[in-house]
Formats: C-alpha cells, structure tokens, sequence
C-alpha cells in the first residue's frame, strides 16, 4: 500500500504525520514476521480523527500498531497501511495530583516511573512488553496484577463516532484478557489510581517478577508472549507441555522450550509456519483434553 499515489505529503505534514514507505513489520514486531507497508506515525493523537477522516475519504484501509509485541502479520505487500501513534518517553505525568500515562508510552518505563513517584499496584506488569495502549486493550495482568483495576478514565478515539471520548473506569468492562473496547477503538491517554508504597517496597517486588520471568521465560528469543489465552480453571501452558510439545516446530517456528505457551522464531519463521504451528497444537490439545483454546495473538492478514 503506497500512500503517496493517494494522499499528498502536504496533506500529511498539516496533520503531523510522518509517513515512513514500505517499511517491514518484521521489523516492528516481536515475532520478527510480517510483511511490508507504509506507516504513518501521529505526532498528536487529538488529530486522529482528521487522519482517519482523509483515509476514509481516500478509500483507504489501515490498521492501528502500538508496540508490535502480541501480533502476528501476514507475510508479502500488504493491503493495509498501519497507524502508530508517536512513542512517548516517559510518557506519564501527575497533573493536578492525577496521574495520567500516554497509551503511546513503554509499559515498563510507565511502571518504573511510577515506582521512582512512589505509585505501586502494578509490579507485576513489570516485565509485560509493549505500550500502555496494547495493555489497555488486552486488560494485561500477571501475578496477579491486573491494568485494568487501575483505570479511572480513558481518553479514547472511537471510529464509530468519528471522534474523541473520555470514558470513564466504570463505563470499561475489563476481563481476563478482554475488555469492552470496540476493534476500531483507539487509546490516547489514561488515567490511572494508584495506591502510595515506599519505594524500596516497590522495587522489591519488581524484582521478584522479573527474577520469576527470567526463570520461565524465553526472553531472549523472539516471541509474542502467550500465544493462547489460559481456559477457565486450566493453563494451556501446562496441556500443551503434557503433550510433550516443546520444541515442537514446523520450519522455524517453534514451541519454546522454556515455557510451553511461548511460540517463538527460532531464525526466518514465516506467518504460515506460525500460523501451521498455532492450529497444529490448538488441534492436539483439543484431541486429548477436549479445550478449544483461543488465541491470545492478533493475526493480521489481507
């Protein structure tokens, strides 16, 4: 997708949009697949729905990429162009006693920022990759922290409407890894409650997480974290590793070795691999234990 041939530059430069041509979303995601397209990076999310306005009016389709770290994309061009929000470091900020973190911003550079303010609750997020935005949308946890039983407001652009909402915490329904935002919602900024701990009292728990992830997972691989979603009461992890599946690959993608629910790129994995991979153990695990996992992974295709 060339947007060049369909939008002027100036148009973009207006807009604040950088547009970056045919770039690789291997090269943006943790996975290290995907195919290529252009991306245009937003300098201020207030213009967003002036963006998406000029895309639709030009008949063009698009989808939103945060941090690129629970995402699976189609190999080849791509019919899409993606939209990326500019990453902000740290992007937090106490206004008025509120604290306030860009859906742009590094989740763990939000958590440690935190922890530097005296601001706890979210320790065990500290190793979870991506941005706040991608956390937001998944209602990320682990060790039993949970981002959503933090949030009092979102400022959020919504593609039904055309325009920018602030909902409030109540107004979001937060899951196990879902919550009621729409597929075309897109998270600007947050404002999180946090409790008050001492410092030292923080950090020690951030070190327990990151000590506990670097026992059990493939960090130094390339990964898109969990691949499925646990089932109720079960840990797919657990079936999966049952089966004795590790290391199971088809071509360059691989179960992990490490952490059975971990799917990495062990050198050129391609979307097919992955994709042959995902169904092949969801098909096995279903065949001995009768649990059809969802996956946790976006796919991204054509």
């Amino acid at each position: 997708m060339r947007v060049k041939q369909r939008i002027g530059g100036e148009k973009l430069a207006r807009l604040g949009v950088e547009l970056r041509e045919q770039e690789s979303l291997a090269e943006l995601t943790s996975l290290g697949i995907g195919g290529w397209t252009d991306r245009l990076i937003l300098r201020e999310g207030e213009k967003l729905p002036e963006l998406m306005a000029l895309l639709q009016e030009e008949g063009i389709a698009h989808r939103f990429l945060g941090g690129g770290t629970n995402l699976l994309v189609e190999d080849g061009e791509l019919d899409f162009v993606v939209l990326q929000l500019r990453p902000s470091r740290p992007g937090v900020s106490l206004e008025g006693g509120e604290l306030w973190v860009d859906a742009a911003a590094d989740l763990g550079g939000a958590v440690t920022w935190c922890a530097r303010h005296g601001l706890g609750g979210m320790e065990g997020l500290i190793g979870v990759p991506g941005s706040v935005g991608g956390a937001l949308r998944m209602n990320a946890g682990a060790y039993g922290t949970e981002i959503g039983a933090y949030v009092r407001e979102v400022r959020v652009y919504r593609q039904a409407s055309g325009q920018i909402h602030s909902l409030r915490g109540e107004e979001i329904r937060f899951d196990y890894r879902h919550t009621s935002f729409a597929p075309g919602d897109v998270m600007l900024r947050a404002r999180l409650e946090l409790p008050r701990k001492p410092y030292e009292e923080i950090i020690a728990g951030i070190r327990v997480c990151n000590e506990k992830r670097r026992a059990s997972q493939p960090l130094g691989e390339k990964s898109a974290g969990c691949i499925f979603r646990n089932p109720p009461g079960g840990s797919a992890g657990r079936m999966i590793d049952e089966l004795k599946l590790k290391n199971f690959a088809v071509g360059d993608a691989a179960v992990s070795g490490r952490h059975a629910n971990f799917f990495v790129n062990r050198g050129r994995a391609t979307c097919a691999e992955m994709m042959a991979l995902v169904g092949e153990v969801r098909e096995r695990v279903f065949r001995a234990f009768g649990s059809e996992l969802e996956n946790e992974v976006i796919f991204w295709r054509n």
